[in-house]
């Protein structure tokens, strides 16, 4: 018997190892046992048993004494695996040759063991390494180029997709060769086992992008123009393909700042009833509130549908001088379309006007200005009664018995004083000076900024009171630095009072916007909000509107007090 100290084991594994063993592939060797060769023996699987080495031309086993996992794993190893489970000692399998045990020199076979000592091991085999190891092998990239190619080429075919045009006779325009494996995966397609054949209905104008829209459901790609979105988009609702309707009505959104008539926008939003896509029914309905002005003397004013002026109506995001304004162009509207729109949508749009949020000196005009007063004069006298309660009573007082709702809640109001514009692209007079002041060591610092002052509301018993405010523009890291912050990103917008409001903290607050609009022709593409003071900046990433004038911004700081 061969008998080991751990020292002369690790010694002796550094020899040549013996392939006789199994390794992680399963494969064993046929070449004959080498010196300090191994092999397991007496186990019931490759992995475990009874450790043999081969020396002098013989196989003898190895005693027990201090055998534990450290020289388990070094066998282990060497035999291929990769790690051991057990060391296992008392000669569980079995008694191993006694060639070697007759050894008189101390060295090899120097032991007091027995056979019944012969140590043992279980290594980790394969199937234990399945259990916790897995290494993901992901080739699915060229996947999507490789049925594109399959629909390009129409090879082995065994669908074909029939387009024709419901207005029409029941003709056929054109036959598309397809796959109907590919249709399994769209159920809305209702493809069976045995169907040969798939018809689309579809507008005429459309047919030219069938082709592109059945490639996309092999690709999960599509190239999107201008001329073929409407038509994609419609595919997309007719057969459910959700994300491809969502992303699509993203590309819409280009087409806005585009048609100074605004009919685009009116069809587009029709377009979204009938569709039911939210998404685009929202960017049309905020694009329109944000250009507000700009849309009540487009052409498409004076046909704008009821509903889409309702929905308009109940925002709050409406960019306008004032309240007022909102209200003339109503009633103007209104006076043109005369009888065409019925007393209960007169009634119902009126409504939406925040008679509250209108001064007190144009409140009273209304009476005497207004050509629908007289017409309606009950409804007039109740919402200009409640616009002088809210402007001439505490709000303390006045909550008490009115509800406060959107009709209390301000617009975005940009009439003097509440509103003051900067330009993006500054003269040498308005940038920011650093010229460095020898006598006091300190750099003067003049920011792209504007004061200006507004009531601390708009309510009449606030107009005495005032408040100052700073609106900045910083390009620099450094001007956010001077200031005792950091920017996150630049540029950023900064709107902040000069001194402290704590007299009217507890009753007002401010919902302070900045506006983004094209330096030349005013177009607003983008509304953000102010907190802690600062407004980010977006990029052309970050919203959804692409921007038509990037380099070329006019920033609008408005200030918005509410009650609370």
């Amino acid at each position: 018997m061969v008998s080991y100290k751990v020292c002369f084991l690790w010694t002796l594994l550094s020899l040549h190892v013996s392939t006789h063993g199994w390794n992680l592939f399963d494969i064993q060797t046929k070449e004959s046992p080498q010196e300090g060769g191994l092999r397991l023996v007496g186990g019931d699987l490759r992995s475990n048993g009874r450790v043999e080495v081969y020396h002098n031309g013989q196989w003898g086993t190895v005693c027990d004494d201090d055998w534990d996992l450290t020289e388990a794993q070094v066998v282990c190893q060497q035999l291929g695996f990769p790690g051991a489970i057990s060391a296992i000692a008392g000669g569980k399998y079995g008694e191993g040759p006694k060639l070697l045990s007759s050894c008189q020199f101390k060295g090899w076979g120097v032991t007091d063991c027995s056979h019944k000592e012969d140590a043992g091991v279980v290594c980790e085999s394969a199937k234990d390494m399945d259990n916790g190891h897995k290494f993901q092998l992901d080739h699915s990239l060229g996947l999507s180029e490789e049925l594109g190619r399959l629909f390009d080429s129409r090879d082995n075919c065994d669908l074909s997709v029939q387009v024709r045009d419901p207005s029409e006779a029941p003709a056929v325009r054109e036959t598309i060769c397809a796959h109907r494996l590919i249709f399994y995966l769209y159920p809305q397609f209702n493809i069976s086992k045995s169907s040969n054949e798939l018809t689309l209905e579809i507008s005429q104008t459309c047919h030219p992008h069938i082709s592109s829209f059945l490639r996309y459901l092999y690709t999960r790609k599509v190239d999107v123009t201008i001329s073929s979105a409407q038509c994609l988009h419609q595919l997309s609702f007719i057969y459910e393909l959700q994300q491809l309707l969502e992303e699509i009505g993203k590309i819409f959104t280009l087409l806005l700042p585009q048609d100074s008539t605004f009919h685009t926008h009116v069809s587009l939003f029709e377009y979204g009833l009938h569709t039911n896509d939210i998404l685009l029914l929202e960017n049309v309905l905020q694009y329109l509130s944000w250009n507000f002005q700009f849309f009540v003397d487009s052409p498409a004013w004076k046909t704008v549908p009821m509903h889409l002026l309702k929905e308009l109506m109940f925002r709050s995001d409406l960019v306008v001088e004032d309240e007022f304004s909102v209200l003339q162009a109503i009633q103007e509207l209104l006076a043109e379309k005369g009888e065409a729109v019925s007393l209960e949508d007169k009634v119902s749009l009126l409504s939406q006007i925040r008679f509250p949020m209108i001064p007190v000196e144009k409140l009273y005009d209304i009476q005497f200005n207004s050509g629908m007063y007289k017409s309606n004069e009950e409804f007039y006298r109740s919402a200009l009664l409640k616009g002088f309660q809210f402007n001439t009573l505490n709000f303390s007082k006045f909550k008490e018995h009115f509800h406060y709702n959107e009709e209390f809640l301000p617009r975005i109001y940009i009439a003097e004083p509440w509103s003051i514009v900067v330009n993006a692209t500054f003269d040498s007079g308005s940038r920011l000076n650093r010229q460095y002041n020898m006598r006091y060591n300190y750099y003067s610092q003049s920011y792209n900024s504007r004061s200006f002052t507004t009531p601390v509301h708009n309510s009449v018993i606030y107009q005495g009171k005032t408040i100052s405010w700073q609106a900045q523009i910083l390009q620099n890291s450094w001007e956010c630095s001077n200031q005792g912050f950091v920017c996150d990103s630049l540029p950023l917008a900064r709107l902040y009072i000069t001194y402290s409001l704590n007299t009217y903290a507890s009753t007002i607050r401010f919902n302070n916007k900045l506006i983004l609009s094209c330096k030349d022709e005013n177009i607003v593409f983008h509304v953000q909000d102010f907190k802690n003071d600062k407004a980010q900046i977006p990029t052309n990433t970050s919203i959804g509107l692409a921007h038509p004038c990037p380099d070329e911004y006019r920033y609008t700081f408005v200030v918005i007090p509410e009650y609370f």
